[in-house]
């Protein structure tokens, strides 16, 4: 990893910029290497990752890594993969009982140098509506749902996903063809880009 990025690294886990509005403080998430080849920004860690420091370690995570066909080895092997979410720290709870959006500080001030730092990326899969807003722009639909149905339109580069949360297993069951035609193609697609150990 060049100086450059290990410094950017570096200002961004350390980052307090938001911290007044932190209700378990700052503890910005981020994981990857010039090397990584695909790159999942989700929306903002839980508490479970806030507590471990681990992206995706938690029942989001696991469905996460069955939904790509990856071992949590590979997953976690940032030379293959980058995590960057929307909000890199957890941003607490709303007043429904869900965590609160990302906060809006995060990737208008890290996103463009980290991305920067990535020139390997063929693939970033986008999960859940901030992150597909931010990088679909115009060309997202009105809601999620049309938005990841419509996946085949923003490839190669992007394909947007709804949160592997356990809440979704009704938005799962009520769209069939999110696991019957988007699962294997993004399965083949990280496939041809990340070497899973064996």
């Amino acid at each position: 990893m060049d100086q450059g990025f290990s410094e950017i690294l570096a200002e961004v886990r350390g980052c307090t910029v938001c911290a007044e509005h932190l209700p378990l403080g700052p503890r910005p998430i981020v994981k990857m290497t010039a090397t990584s080849k695909v790159l999942i920004i989700g929306q903002a860690p839980g508490t479970r990752v806030h507590e471990s420091g681990i992206p995706w370690d938690d029942r989001s995570g696991d469905r996460l890594r069955e939904w790509l066909n990856l071992p949590k080895e590979t997953f976690y092997d940032e030379s293959q993969i980058g995590i960057m979410p929307m909000g890199f720290c957890y941003p607490g709870v709303d007043k429904n009982g869900g965590d609160k959006p990302p906060r809006p500080e995060c990737a208008p001030l890290w996103h463009e140098a980290l991305l920067a730092c990535l020139p390997n990326v063929e693939l970033t899969l986008l999960i859940r509506a901030y992150a597909q807003k931010r990088y679909l722009g115009k060309r997202q639909e009105k809601s999620m749902t049309a938005t990841v149905a419509n996946w085949q339109t923003y490839g190669p580069d992007y394909i947007p996903l709804p949160h592997p949360s356990w809440r979704n297993t009704f938005w799962l069951k009520k769209n069939p063809w999110f696991e019957s035609d988007l699962l294997p193609v993004l399965r083949q697609r990280i496939g041809e880009l990340v070497n899973v150990e064996s």
